[in-house]
């Protein structure tokens, strides 16, 4: 059981943590790209609306997620503990507690990555939908 701890504790969360860097990262190429864009480079409406939300599918599924990969840290950590307990037939109040914290450890960091990234999605979102109109009352359509 101790290599699901080890599991939990590096695997679970530096999933979460990869999730983050990757999103961030996604979320700054985003803005950079909207500071410079110039709609009027685009022929048509649907070639502009797929340039602008290219790989924004990826914020908005780490945000979907990781509340749930956090939940799968928090499940497997409950059991542990669990098992723990029944292992080794005390009731030890600290070794319950440890376990129990390296459980809601695994929430705590599903949470802190979901919502900036549902933040960071939002605020994306909503440039494209502004640059858009702007398209379109460039264009007239």
């Amino acid at each position: 059981m101790e290599g699901l701890k080890e599991f939990v504790e590096y695997g679970v969360i530096g999933l979460l943590l990869g999730l983050s860097f990757w999103a961030i990262g996604v979320a700054v190429e985003r803005w950079l790209f909207y500071r410079r864009v110039d709609v009027r480079q685009f022929p048509t409406l649907d070639l502009c609306e797929v340039m602008l939300t290219k790989r924004l599918v990826v914020i908005g599924t780490v945000a979907a997620n990781a509340p749930y990969i956090g939940l799968l840290g928090t499940v497997l950590g409950i059991m542990l503990t669990f098992h723990t307990m029944g292992t080794s037939g005390a009731l030890a109040v600290s070794s319950i507690m440890i376990g129990l914290s390296l459980a809601l450890k695994a929430t705590a960091v599903g949470l802190l990555v979901a919502i900036p990234c549902v933040v960071l999605n939002n605020v994306l979102r909503r440039r494209v939908s502004e640059l858009l109109a702007q398209y379109r009352a460039q264009h007239g359509s």
